[in-house]
């Protein structure tokens, strides 16, 4: 068992965790589910894993912490519902130097577990009741899930109402589709290669979207160059027509997905890779707009913290020896519950009596500043990171990733001027 996974809930986690989609994934092709409250989990791919276990102590506040390894079954009931649940490792699944996911691709490619026999749901005293009310439960998504996918197929760019009453945040459940079609196609895999294997190894990762309310999240593929030194010809022809016909291959930049909060109307707005792949430099810089407005106003107190954390980022992989982060992503992470913004001569014990009113852009003749907001800059998805302390890789390089370096400045660059263009 992982030291970290150590400091866990065991005695709870020991009887199994019912893993659920992780609803804030707006990007990627890889599960992510989540774990509980404050960590995700998603499948491990030897590779990412190495990376995280080595990780240069300067990048580590900009990648999710790292929190262990645990073991994934699942089980089908007689409607043909799956059910993924999590496990500790036991002391003979610790070897993780032949393990290798790799999206649960063909069963020629995957790895045999032990002999030992598959844990299932019901030696794990979990109450049947409780496993008999989420399958109903299941069921019900499931139908919602089969309209809201072909909805998905025929738009890009979605809006999904999101319900006033109540926690804004309880009413996000099961809305993003593309976390939904990720987490469909996962079972899918997985249920293909039940007969050969039904034991998986997820990585553990901090959630980043916790601590917001409402997060408004924003994934930029980053880099010129999208395919691993390990890629068939195939794969790397196709990466580099991806790069080739959208913004990657320009500004070493691209949407890869967003889900941004609008106040105005209570909407939630979803905005999918494949239109992120047909933007110009133009349509990127809007996207970039439209992620930082609410539908009522520009949410201009973010700039000056998010160009301070992009420019403190990309000082730091300036000084990294020979990796190279292929494929890899970047978030951009905001709370989109409205704040109350403060007279700028207030006094502090006025903050209660302010009204929804006063959030307005056009609220009179006063001056407003904004409530403290609060954004996060990380970096995910490590699956073809390469660097030459690994040892085994068959090219090395030299000197920083000057593609992702390439797409920071010139994301940075972009921010300021629409943070220029929105004070004139």
């Amino acid at each position: 068992m992982s030291p970290a996974f150590g400091a866990m809930e065991v005695e709870h986690y020991s009887k199994g965790v019912l893993l659920e989609p992780f609803v804030h994934q707006v990007g990627g092709h890889s599960c992510v589910l989540r774990f509980n409250d404050t960590t995700i989990c998603k499948p491990l791919i030897q590779r990412e894993h190495q990376f995280y276990e080595t990780l240069p102590t300067e990048m580590r506040k900009f990648t999710p912490q790292y929190e262990g390894v645990v073991s994934v079954s699942f089980e089908e009931d007689e409607d043909g519902n799956l059910c993924l649940i999590a496990y500790p490792l036991n002391g003979d699944h610790n070897n993780l130097e032949n393990l290798d996911n790799s999206d649960c691709e063909p069963k020629s490619k995957l790895l045999r577990w032990t002999n030992k026999k598959t844990m299932l749901l019901e030696n794990e005293k979990i109450p049947k009741e409780w496993v008999r009310q989420h399958r109903k439960e299941e069921k019900i998504k499931n139908h919602k899930l089969e309209e809201e996918f072909e909805w998905l197929k025929k738009s890009e760019v979605l809006y999904y109402t999101v319900e006033k009453k109540g926690n804004v945040s309880s009413q996000f459940k099961h809305h993003n589709p593309w976390s939904m079609k990720c987490h469909q196609q996962q079972l899918q895999r997985m249920k293909e290669n039940a007969k050969h294997r039904n034991q998986y190894k997820f990585i553990l990762l901090e959630n980043l979207t916790s601590r917001y309310e409402v997060p408004c999240v924003l994934d930029l593929k980053m880099g010129t160059r999208q395919h691993g030194d390990d890629a068939s010809e195939e794969k790397k022809a196709n990466q580099i027509r991806k790069c080739q016909q959208s913004t990657s291959a320009v500004i070493g930049v691209r949407v890869c997905g967003m889900q941004v909060y609008q106040a105005g109307t209570g909407q939630l707005m979803f905005m999918n890779k494949y239109h992120g792949r047909k933007l110009s430099v133009q349509g990127f810089k809007e996207a970039l707009y439209q992620f930082f407005h609410n539908g009522k106003y520009l949410r201009r107190e973010l700039f000056e913290s998010v160009i301070k954390k992009l420019t403190e980022l990309k000082s730091v992989l300036e000084k990294q020896e020979s990796y190279r982060f292929y494929s890899s992503s970047l978030l951009i992470i905001y709370d989109g519950k409205e704040r109350q913004e403060v007279a700028v001569d207030s006094d502090p014990e006025d903050l209660e009596d302010l009204s929804e009113e006063s959030s307005d852009e056009s609220a009179g003749a006063y001056a407003y500043k904004p409530a403290a907001s609060t954004v996060d800059v990380r970096m995910i998805d490590f699956a073809h990171t390469t660097c030459k302390y690994y040892g085994e890789d068959s090219v090395v390089h030299e000197g920083q990733d000057t593609g992702y370096v390439f797409g920071l400045q010139n994301l940075i660059d972009i921010i300021k001027e629409i943070r220029d263009e929105s004070s004139e």
